[in-house]
């Protein structure tokens, strides 16, 4: 029996309901359908990991952390920001453990825009950004990446500032698309915030993904970029713990102090365990290091797998994402065509158009490799069984 209340709520988010995720997630278990949507690896994670955090737990480090985080485990991020991206962070003012990648993207947001902003941000994105940004009052400016390559459009972002953008949201390697920043783009990021208030958000929670022996463009790798960026990132995606919820983000002192005004009343402290089981595995920079080599051949393995499917593949140089083209066999909208793969093909992927505030239709689907071998063989199996469906309009 459901329990009634008096009350009727007045809504901050008056149109966010169940998401698409949650959707494909029901009838994928109804269906029990082979997991290709969800970008968590249904792999272990290094047992020497879990050995840390029972150590931790044993030694009795089982009480809060230090709000702004584990003094060892922040210096091992400064030192690894250091030696990959040539930026220095004081561990003691400029790096923040946060309670996983997702708050501290909401601590950055929330301490830093304020009602009347602006934040300019890229579509199709990660389902956060938007709703943040509205929940301080601020609005939110979509701005669409080209397709099918998925690039920032430069003129349009200059078009888009105005005196109330307060904030540019990035993310690279990027989801959904899979594709990544260059040299270039932090050259036109640079120039476009050039003599102005703006601060670059930047989620690099795939920074250790990127493919093809190709360098990761992060905003640390940049001075000019560094000076104004809040970077986020993520130890779940790093080490295959992405229930284990523990994320970082590094900024100037002055942006930091704001985002730690946020946390401290969000969650206070990151799980205490896990940061002490971190920071000894962070003792070996391999265990990052090895990383997009390990994604890469997930990667090429689906690529191969579905080389005889109806698909076409756009490329991946980065993250735990493909997309699949189907324009060319199918009229179906990208969410019917995600429920036929479920209910006649028992394999779940996601469509490109959840990623979009207004729904747009590509025809693309996304498909995640952070799978194990056997997972991806019996996704692309499911996925070269599919047919032709010219003419049908959903």
């Amino acid at each position: 029996m459901t329990l009634r209340t008096p009350i009727q709520p007045r809504s901050k988010l008056p149109d966010v309901g169940t998401t698409i995720f949650t959707v494909i997630g029901q009838l994928s278990a109804e269906h029990n359908a082979i997991n290709l949507s969800q970008g968590a690896p249904n792999f272990e994670c290094d047992p020497a990991l879990i050995a840390g955090v029972h150590r931790a737990m044993q030694a009795g480090h089982n009480q809060y952390a230090s709000m702004t985080g584990l003094a060892p485990l922040k210096a091992r991020i400064a030192d690894k920001i250091a030696s990959l991206y040539g930026t220095r962070y004081d561990p003691a003012s400029e790096v923040l453990i946060t309670a996983s990648a997702s708050e501290g993207l909401y601590s950055a947001i929330s301490g830093l825009v304020h009602p009347g902003d602006e934040v300019i941000y890229f579509e199709p994105s990660f389902d956060s950004y938007a709703p943040i940004v509205r929940l301080q009052g601020a609005t939110p400016v979509a701005i669409k990446l080209t397709v099918p390559d998925f690039a920032v459009n430069w003129d349009e972002v200059r078009a888009a500032i105005t005196s109330r953008t307060r904030m540019i949201i990035i993310n690279t390697p990027h989801n959904p698309s899979g594709q990544v920043f260059s040299a270039a783009d932090l050259e036109q990021l640079a120039l476009v915030t050039r003599n102005t208030d703006i601060i670059i958000l930047s989620d690099e929670v795939y920074e250790h993904v990127v493919f093809d022996d190709v360098p990761h463009h992060g905003m640390a790798t940049h001075p000019g970029l560094a000076e104004r960026s809040v970077i986020v990132s993520s130890f779940g995606k790093t080490y295959h713990v992405t229930g284990w919820r523990v994320g970082y983000c590094v900024a100037p002192a002055e942006l930091m102090e704001e985002i730690c005004k946020i946390h401290q009343f969000l969650m206070f402290s990151a799980d205490t365990p896990m940061q002490y089981a971190f920071a000894e595995h962070m003792a070996d920079p391999q265990t990052w290091l090895s990383l997009a080599a390990f994604y890469q051949r997930k990667r090429d393995l689906l690529v191969n797998l579905l080389a005889e499917s109806p698909f076409r593949l756009l490329p991946s140089a980065g993250s735990f994402f493909l997309l699949a083209d189907y324009s060319h066999f199918s009229d179906e909208r990208d969410s019917e065509m995600v429920k036929r793969l479920i209910v006649d093909h028992g394999v779940a992927t996601i469509p490109l158009s959840a990623f979009y505030t207004d729904g747009t239709d590509n025809k693309l689907i996304r498909l995640s490799f952070a799978k194990d071998e056997a997972t991806l063989r019996a996704g692309a199996q499911a996925l070269c069984r599919v047919t032709p469906r010219l003419g049908v309009q959903s």
